[in-house]
C-alpha cells in the first residue's frame, strides 16, 4: 500500500484502521481507530495536516487534500461517499459528505449534517448540524432535519467490512 513520509512528515495509521492497498497516503495524515481508507483514495498532506476521526470511511476515489491555513479534520463516526472531493474543511461528528461532492477549504459541516450527492460547497461554506445541504451551489434543504441513523448505518457497514478486508484480501495479478 502507497503510504508515503514527506520530509518529516510521517502518516500515522492506528493499528485498527484500515487502509486499502490501491489507496494513498502522503505525509501529515492521521488516521484514528476503525477509520477505512478504500481503493483509489487519496489522501494528501502536504501543506497542513489531515485528521480523519474514529470508524470514519473515506470511500473509492476520494481526494482529501488541505492547506497551509486550513487543515482538514473529519470527525469521528462520519462516512466520505465515493469520489468526493474534500480540500481544507472541517466536518462533524457524524457527518455524510455524499457521493460525488465537494467541500472547498474553509467550510464547515456541523455535527449530524449531510452535504448531498454531487453538491459543491465553495470557499467558507457553512452546514448547520443535522441539515442537509444540496444542489450546486449547495444550498440548505429547508425544513428537512437529517436523521443520525442514516449515517449511523453506513459507518457500520464500513467498520463491519474492515476485518474480512484485512483478513482475506489477496492480489492475484
Amino acid at each position: 500500500m502507497p503510504i508515503y513520509a514527506l520530509g518529516e512528515h510521517e502518516p500515522t495509521i492506528h493499528p485498527d484502521a484500515y487502509v486499502h492497498p490501491d489507496a494513498v497516503v502522503i505525509g501529515n495524515v492521521h488516521l484514528a481507530a476503525e477509520s477505512s481508507v478504500w481503493p483509489t483514495a487519496v489522501l494528501r498532506g502536504d501543506s497542513g495536516g489531515i485528521w480523519v476521526g474514529e470508524r470514519t470511511n473515506v470511500q473509492d476515489g476520494t481526494i482529501v487534500h488541505c492547506t497551509e491555513w486550513h487543515p482538514t479534520r473529519i470527525g469521528p463516526d462520519s462516512a466520505v461517499g465515493h469520489n468526493a472531493h474534500i480540500e481544507g474543511a472541517t466536518i462533524g461528528t457524524g457527518c455524510l459528505v455524499a457521493s460525488g461532492s465537494v467541500l472547498l477549504n474553509g467550510s464547515v459541516l456541523e455535527d449530524g449534517s449531510v452535504l448531498g450527492a454531487g453538491a459543491v460547497m465553495s470557499f467558507d461554506g457553512h452546514l448547520p448540524a443535522r441539515r442537509m445541504a444540496l444542489g450546486v451551489p449547495a444550498r440548505v434543504r429547508e425544513n428537512h432535519e437529517v436523521a443520525p441513523e442514516l449515517v449511523a448505518a453506513i459507518v457500520a457497514n464500513y467498520v463491519a467490512r474492515i476485518a474480512p478486508y484485512k483478513a482475506g484480501l489477496r492480489r492475484l495479478s
